[in-house]
């Protein structure tokens, strides 16, 4: 066993194995492989039945609690669509480590086998909100279709450090690779366009709440247009986001996570494909905890959320 619970197990010479065989001669659990936790050499493993050959190395990563609290919940399962409202510090598919993923959480909890269910979406790890997940072809074309005809919205809410001006507008700064290939950056290695509208709702001495709602889907978009225009948010050090706030009083406020929320998907009502499925949906995430606690100590209001939710943004 090593680091993080990690377990190694290399296949020897006589034996004839499939990967689940492995799985269960390590001593961890058959969810292992639905988890996303088990590769063969950097292959993820989707089938217990998978053979392995002599010499591999079967790698079983231990499950990992999401960092910001709170379990996966279904918002809505009808017709070929599920969606979830992701915790922050859940990934949203297993990344090469094999952490705990909303995928498998929801693939649990709807029932279904990893391999139907498949993000419309992605939120970073440290973002909490909606996430949407089609479970079949036909759903997963209406859901484009939607999304290439401009039906497909999300909108956001975040708590940034400071309010950019103007007060509404859009973001349109192309976005590409940064060198740190984690991130993302404004101009980077094969920048490609991207549009990110947005409108401050309140703002406070040190702080404002954003509404947002991304045009384009570019990696780690609203988090990196709003750096770009001075408005980094709270918790987002990768992005020059402060990981805490001083009140008035003296008091530090420490951010645990990035104060950026999927609060509302909106897809519209019109079917998408001729006999196809009507997609139309208002799915909503209530606002964490966190961000209430947050605003009403900086002096903020209470009824900002749901301004922030229903405002259009430019």
């Amino acid at each position: 066993m090593t680091g993080r619970g990690t377990l190694r197990w290399i296949v020897r010479a006589g034996e004839r194995a499939t990967a689940g065989e492995v799985v269960a001669r390590a001593g961890a659990g058959p969810e292992a492989i639905g988890e996303g936790r088990v590769f063969v050499g950097r292959r993820r493993v989707r089938d217990p039945a998978s053979p392995v050959a002599v010499g591999d190395e079967v790698t079983i990563h231990a499950r990992a609690e999401p960092r910001g609290g709170g379990e996966p919940l279904i918002l809505h399962h009808e017709g070929g669509v599920v969606a979830a409202l992701k915790p922050a510090g859940l990934a949203t598919i297993p990344d090469l480590r094999g952490d705990a993923s909303l995928l498998a959480q929801v693939a649990a909890l709807a029932g279904l086998p990893l391999d139907r269910v498949h993000p419309t979406s992605r939120l970073d790890r440290d973002v909490s909100g909606v996430v949407v997940f089609a479970l079949d072809a036909e759903a997963r074309e209406a859901l484009r279709r939607a999304r290439e005809a401009g039906e497909y919205a999300r909108r956001y809410v975040a708590i940034a450090a400071t309010a950019p001006s103007p007060s509404s507008g859009i973001w349109a700064a192309p976005i590409g690779r940064h060198p740190n290939r984690l991130l993302r950056a404004v101009g980077g290695r094969g920048a490609a366009p991207a549009e990110t509208r947005y409108r401050v709702v309140e703002h406070v001495q040190g702080a404002c709440v954003l509404a947002v709602r991304p045009i384009t889907g570019r990696t780690h978009q609203i988090r990196v247009h709003a750096s770009h225009a001075g408005a980094p948010l709270v918790g987002d050090r990768a992005y020059g986001g402060p990981p805490r706030l001083v009140l008035a009083t003296g008091e530090v406020l420490t951010a645990r996570r990035i104060y950026l929320h999927a609060a509302r998907v909106t897809i519209d009502g019109r079917r998408t494909a001729e006999g196809g499925p009507r997609t139309g949906l208002d799915l909503r995430a209530d606002i964490p905890a966190e961000f209430r606690d947050l605003w009403t100590a900086l002096g903020g209001s209470p009824d900002v959320w749901d301004k922030s939710t229903s405002c259009e943004t430019s």
